[in-house]
């Protein structure tokens, strides 16, 4: 198969800037050109663009996905690395969510501790924002 820019980015949902980003990053090779100087893309880019694009909705930061591609480059080597990547965005995913939950409760101990009747002289949503050390906890 051979595609254009435009057609791997309406394959993979990926923009066609993204792509061109992630060519200038060498997360993808420089692809072929036509005689007219237009790019042109085979499969292998487009399965490398889904793993990255997959890799980057999972939210692996750029340095972890071009680790895996040279992984995935290297078939016969043990995947302790890819697992070591793996926990490491699970790990930072946990705390991501942790921080929202506590995010959560905070805002809803402020939102609910105002009835809407009160000046916002005396609205304890504005005085919470206003004054950290009135919040329950560290957020």
């Amino acid at each position: 198969m051979d595609f254009s820019i435009g057609a791997l980015s309406r394959r993979t949902g990926v923009k066609v800037p993204t792509i061109r980003y992630y060519e200038q990053m060498g997360l993808l090779p420089a692809p072929g050109r036509t005689d007219g100087n237009q790019r042109r893309y085979g499969q292998a880019e487009l399965d490398r663009l889904q793993f990255i694009r997959h890799a980057r909705d999972l939210g692996l930061p750029m340095a972890a996905i071009r680790d895996l591609l040279d992984l995935a480059a290297h078939p016969d080597r043990p995947c302790a690395q890819a697992d070591r990547i793996a926990r490491a965005q699970l790990d930072t995913v946990r705390d991501k969510i942790a921080r929202l939950q506590r995010l959560e409760t905070e805002l809803e101990r402020i939102a609910t501790s105002c009835d809407g009747d009160h000046s916002v002289a005396d609205c304890q949503v504005i005085r919470a924002l206003a004054d950290h050390s009135l919040c329950d906890g560290d957020h």
